[in-house]
Protein backbone atom coordinates (compact mmCIF):
# COMPACT_ATOMS: atom_id res chain seq x y z
CA UNK A 1 0.00 0.00 0.00
CA UNK A 2 2.70 2.54 0.80
CA UNK A 3 4.43 1.78 -2.26
CA UNK A 4 1.20 2.05 -4.51
CA UNK A 5 0.84 5.90 -2.09
CA UNK A 6 4.55 6.82 -2.70
CA UNK A 7 3.94 6.34 -6.56
CA UNK A 8 0.49 8.08 -6.75
CA UNK A 9 1.77 11.42 -4.93
CA UNK A 10 5.44 11.37 -6.11
CA UNK A 11 3.73 11.41 -9.78
CA UNK A 12 1.63 14.37 -8.40
CA UNK A 13 4.43 16.01 -7.03
CA UNK A 14 6.41 15.52 -9.96
CA UNK A 15 3.52 17.50 -12.56
CA UNK A 16 3.80 20.36 -10.24
CA UNK A 17 7.34 20.86 -9.85
CA UNK A 18 7.58 20.24 -13.25
CA UNK A 19 5.13 23.10 -13.88
CA UNK A 20 6.77 25.14 -11.26
CA UNK A 21 10.63 24.96 -11.97
CA UNK A 22 10.12 25.11 -15.89
CA UNK A 23 8.96 28.69 -15.09
CA UNK A 24 12.24 29.55 -13.09
CA UNK A 25 14.77 32.04 -14.73
CA UNK A 26 17.85 30.18 -13.69
CA UNK A 27 21.64 31.27 -13.81
CA UNK A 28 24.64 29.03 -12.67
CA UNK A 29 28.49 29.81 -12.53
CA UNK A 30 30.74 26.79 -12.52
CA UNK A 31 34.02 27.32 -11.77
CA UNK A 32 36.49 25.46 -14.48
CA UNK A 33 37.46 22.43 -12.75
CA UNK A 34 33.88 21.49 -12.35
CA UNK A 35 33.60 22.19 -16.01
CA UNK A 36 36.70 19.88 -16.50
CA UNK A 37 35.01 17.18 -14.50
CA UNK A 38 31.95 17.23 -16.05
CA UNK A 39 33.40 16.98 -19.52
CA UNK A 40 35.00 13.91 -18.09
CA UNK A 41 32.29 11.96 -16.92
CA UNK A 42 33.65 11.99 -13.39
CA UNK A 43 31.68 11.62 -10.09
CA UNK A 44 31.19 14.79 -8.43
CA UNK A 45 30.27 15.80 -4.69
CA UNK A 46 27.77 18.49 -4.68
CA UNK A 47 28.11 19.99 -1.18
CA UNK A 48 25.18 21.98 -0.27
CA UNK A 49 23.44 22.81 3.16
CA UNK A 50 19.61 21.42 4.08
CA UNK A 51 17.05 24.00 2.68
CA UNK A 52 18.17 24.14 -1.20
CA UNK A 53 17.40 21.04 -2.24
CA UNK A 54 14.00 21.56 -3.88
CA UNK A 55 16.17 24.48 -6.28
CA UNK A 56 18.82 21.90 -6.42
CA UNK A 57 16.70 19.02 -8.09
CA UNK A 58 16.22 20.87 -10.97
CA UNK A 59 19.71 20.05 -12.04
CA UNK A 60 19.22 16.61 -12.18
CA UNK A 61 19.95 16.17 -15.78
CA UNK A 62 22.80 18.52 -16.10
CA UNK A 63 24.66 16.95 -13.26
CA UNK A 64 23.35 13.18 -13.12
CA UNK A 65 22.20 13.54 -9.61
CA UNK A 66 22.15 10.77 -7.48
CA UNK A 67 21.38 10.78 -3.86
CA UNK A 68 20.38 8.78 -0.95
CA UNK A 69 16.01 8.63 0.22
CA UNK A 70 14.40 6.83 3.00
CA UNK A 71 12.95 4.21 3.60
CA UNK A 72 9.73 6.18 4.92
CA UNK A 73 6.68 6.88 3.69
CA UNK A 74 7.51 10.45 2.88
CA UNK A 75 10.97 8.80 1.30
CA UNK A 76 8.68 6.67 -1.11
CA UNK A 77 7.28 9.58 -2.42
CA UNK A 78 10.55 11.69 -2.96
CA UNK A 79 12.33 8.41 -4.25
CA UNK A 80 9.40 8.17 -7.32
CA UNK A 81 9.58 12.22 -7.90
CA UNK A 82 12.87 11.99 -7.90
CA UNK A 83 13.68 9.25 -10.71
CA UNK A 84 10.55 10.83 -12.38
CA UNK A 85 13.00 14.50 -12.75
CA UNK A 86 15.98 11.64 -13.91
CA UNK A 87 18.02 11.12 -10.91
CA UNK A 88 19.53 7.99 -9.27
CA UNK A 89 18.55 7.10 -5.70
CA UNK A 90 19.78 4.54 -3.28
CA UNK A 91 17.58 3.62 -0.66
CA UNK A 92 18.35 3.93 3.65
CA UNK A 93 18.17 6.12 6.26
CA UNK A 94 20.52 6.81 9.51
CA UNK A 95 18.03 4.01 11.26
CA UNK A 96 17.55 1.79 9.07
CA UNK A 97 19.50 0.81 5.94
CA UNK A 98 21.72 3.56 6.31
CA UNK A 99 25.39 1.59 5.35
CA UNK A 100 23.69 -0.02 2.60
CA UNK A 101 22.32 3.14 1.14
CA UNK A 102 25.37 4.63 1.14
CA UNK A 103 27.49 1.91 -0.21
CA UNK A 104 24.81 2.44 -3.00
CA UNK A 105 25.76 6.02 -3.28
CA UNK A 106 29.36 5.22 -3.71
CA UNK A 107 28.72 2.92 -6.29
CA UNK A 108 26.86 5.47 -7.82
CA UNK A 109 29.15 8.09 -7.55
CA UNK A 110 31.98 5.41 -9.19
CA UNK A 111 29.98 5.35 -12.05
CA UNK A 112 30.17 8.83 -13.05
CA UNK A 113 26.95 10.51 -10.85
CA UNK A 114 26.97 13.31 -9.03
CA UNK A 115 26.36 12.61 -5.48
CA UNK A 116 24.14 15.26 -4.09
CA UNK A 117 25.18 15.83 -0.44
CA UNK A 118 23.35 17.60 2.48
CA UNK A 119 26.43 18.24 4.60
CA UNK A 120 24.85 19.38 7.37
CA UNK A 121 22.67 16.15 7.60
CA UNK A 122 21.01 14.10 8.93
CA UNK A 123 19.30 15.91 11.66
CA UNK A 124 21.65 19.27 11.37
CA UNK A 125 22.25 21.32 13.10
CA UNK A 126 21.73 23.37 10.42
CA UNK A 127 24.88 24.78 8.21
CA UNK A 128 27.45 22.68 10.63
CA UNK A 129 29.43 20.74 8.44
CA UNK A 130 29.91 17.19 9.50
CA UNK A 131 32.77 14.54 8.78
CA UNK A 132 30.84 12.33 6.32
CA UNK A 133 31.21 14.59 3.70
CA UNK A 134 35.14 13.97 3.74
CA UNK A 135 34.78 10.34 4.25
CA UNK A 136 32.87 9.92 1.14
CA UNK A 137 34.77 12.17 -0.61
CA UNK A 138 38.30 9.75 0.68
CA UNK A 139 36.54 6.64 -0.57
CA UNK A 140 35.03 7.74 -3.98
CA UNK A 141 38.38 10.22 -5.23
CA UNK A 142 35.26 12.56 -6.35
CA UNK A 143 36.44 16.24 -6.14
CA UNK A 144 33.82 18.41 -3.20
CA UNK A 145 31.91 21.14 -4.72
CA UNK A 146 30.57 23.62 -2.38
CA UNK A 147 26.82 25.01 -3.37
CA UNK A 148 25.43 28.72 -2.74
CA UNK A 149 22.07 29.47 -3.86
CA UNK A 150 19.99 32.26 -3.59
CA UNK A 151 16.24 32.89 -4.80
CA UNK A 152 14.19 36.44 -4.94
CA UNK A 153 10.54 34.76 -4.01
CA UNK A 154 9.66 31.70 -2.44
CA UNK A 155 7.46 30.14 -0.06
CA UNK A 156 9.17 29.49 3.24
CA UNK A 157 8.46 26.87 5.82
CA UNK A 158 10.20 28.64 8.97
CA UNK A 159 8.72 25.33 11.09
CA UNK A 160 11.08 23.17 9.55
CA UNK A 161 14.03 22.96 11.23
CA UNK A 162 16.17 22.74 8.11
CA UNK A 163 14.57 26.25 6.69
CA UNK A 164 13.93 24.75 3.58
CA UNK A 165 11.95 26.85 0.62
CA UNK A 166 9.78 26.37 -2.11
CA UNK A 167 10.77 29.05 -5.18
CA UNK A 168 7.87 30.68 -6.55
CA UNK A 169 6.50 30.35 -9.86
CA UNK A 170 9.19 33.25 -11.84
CA UNK A 171 11.44 33.04 -9.66
CA UNK A 172 14.71 34.55 -10.36
CA UNK A 173 17.55 31.98 -8.76
CA UNK A 174 21.19 31.62 -9.02
CA UNK A 175 23.14 28.99 -8.08
CA UNK A 176 26.62 29.65 -7.74
CA UNK A 177 29.42 26.68 -6.92
CA UNK A 178 32.88 27.24 -5.44
CA UNK A 179 35.80 24.55 -5.03
CA UNK A 180 36.91 22.00 -5.37
CA UNK A 181 37.57 21.82 -1.67
CA UNK A 182 40.95 20.99 -0.07
CA UNK A 183 41.59 17.31 -1.75
CA UNK A 184 40.99 14.43 0.50
CA UNK A 185 43.34 11.56 0.25
CA UNK A 186 44.00 8.79 2.84
CA UNK A 187 46.26 10.98 4.76
CA UNK A 188 43.69 12.90 5.89
CA UNK A 189 41.72 12.62 8.68
CA UNK A 190 37.89 13.31 7.37
CA UNK A 191 36.99 14.50 11.09
CA UNK A 192 39.61 17.28 10.71
CA UNK A 193 37.11 20.28 12.46
CA UNK A 194 39.90 22.06 9.98
CA UNK A 195 38.20 20.61 6.85
CA UNK A 196 34.83 21.21 8.19
CA UNK A 197 35.86 24.78 8.92
CA UNK A 198 36.86 25.12 5.69
CA UNK A 199 33.70 23.57 3.81
CA UNK A 200 31.59 25.64 5.60
CA UNK A 201 33.65 29.27 4.85
CA UNK A 202 33.28 28.16 1.15
CA UNK A 203 29.46 27.45 1.47
CA UNK A 204 28.30 30.74 2.90
CA UNK A 205 31.16 32.46 0.48
CA UNK A 206 28.84 30.80 -2.54
CA UNK A 207 25.41 31.88 -0.93
CA UNK A 208 27.06 35.10 -0.66
CA UNK A 209 27.87 35.29 -4.17
CA UNK A 210 24.36 33.90 -5.13
CA UNK A 211 22.97 36.95 -3.34
CA UNK A 212 25.11 39.62 -5.24
CA UNK A 213 24.53 38.45 -8.04
CA UNK A 214 20.74 38.74 -7.76
CA UNK A 215 21.07 41.98 -6.42
CA UNK A 216 22.56 43.03 -9.77
CA UNK A 217 19.96 41.28 -11.54
CA UNK A 218 17.68 43.05 -9.67
CA UNK A 219 18.98 46.25 -10.41
CA UNK A 220 19.46 46.16 -13.93
CA UNK A 221 15.77 44.50 -14.51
Amino acid sequence: MNKIRGLVLGFIVWIIYKIISSTWRLKISEPPEMLQDLKLKKGLILAHFHGDEIALISLTKRYKIATMTSTSKDGEIMNTTLHLLGAKTSRGSSTRGGIGALKGLIRLCKEGLSASFAVDGPKGPLHEVKAGVFEFSRVTRANIYACGVNCDRAWNFPKSWNKTYFPKPFARLNIVWLGPTLAINKDLDPRSPDLAKALRIQLFDARRNAGNFIADMVSQS
